[in-house]
């Protein structure tokens, strides 16, 4: 191999070490000046889902705000650090909306925001994400279907243990014909969400915001 070809290699592979330091810098730099609207973004669009599914009428304090951090729950089917949001009025504990994944979809992972008032009732779910046969899997969204809204007003006193499941299996909760599979991933992550609210009711409104529960 000649000089001048190894001196070329060279002043090649450091032309192009440069251009790539000079592109992780600028992305590094466009992250920095976009993050903070990336942030509000998400806040308002979880602010949105949140006001769907909890009644303005429970909610005094800042729930984005004042929300706790909950490192992996078996029982709300999570594998990774979540946030709890705990709604106050007039100082009292009134509700939370918690993330649940139901990890038994037709199509794998479901997402679920579901809001639990302070009782143990529902006040509501919503499907955040979910990766579904489209048509199939489209009445689980609010923005397709009614059918969301069977949870609302459901607790672990108004419905025993085996009734959560849908009809085909002998519960409660209706489902579509030939996709039983969605709605009954659903129904058990929803009933374990519950299950979860009623062993961790005082541990959850006690939570210093922001901080891990153990």
């Amino acid at each position: 191999m000649s000089t001048g070809y190894f001196r070329y290699s060279t002043r090649l592979a450091l032309v192009l070490a440069a251009f790539a330091l000079v592109g992780t810098s600028l992305l590094a730099l466009i992250f920095d000046a976009t993050k903070g609207n990336i942030a509000a973004s998400e806040k308002k669009a979880k602010l949105a889902l949140i006001a769907q599914i909890l009644p303005a009428g429970l909610v005094d304090n800042d729930i984005i705000g004042e929300a706790a951090n909950l490192p992996p729950q078996k029982e709300l089917g999570t594998a990774e650090a979540t946030l709890i949001y705990r709604a106050f009025k007039d100082g009292k504990p009134s509700a939370i909306v918690l993330e649940a994944i139901a990890p038994d979809g037709y199509a794998g992972k479901i997402k679920l925001l579901i809001a639990i008032k302070e009782n143990g009732e529902i006040s509501g779910v919503r499907v955040v994400l979910h990766k579904e046969t489209p048509g199939l899997g489209d009445y689980i969204e609010i923005a397709k279907s009614q059918w969301i809204k069977v949870f609302d007003g459901t607790s672990l006193e108004k419905y025993s243990s085996k009734d959560w499941k849908v009809k085909k299996d002998g519960g409660q909760f209706d489902s579509v014909a030939g996709a039983t599979i969605t709605p009954r991933a659903v129904v058990k992550a929803v009933h374990k969400a519950l299950g979860y609210y009623s062993a961790n009711r005082e541990k959850i409104f006690s939570l210093p915001a922001q901080e891990t529960a153990k």
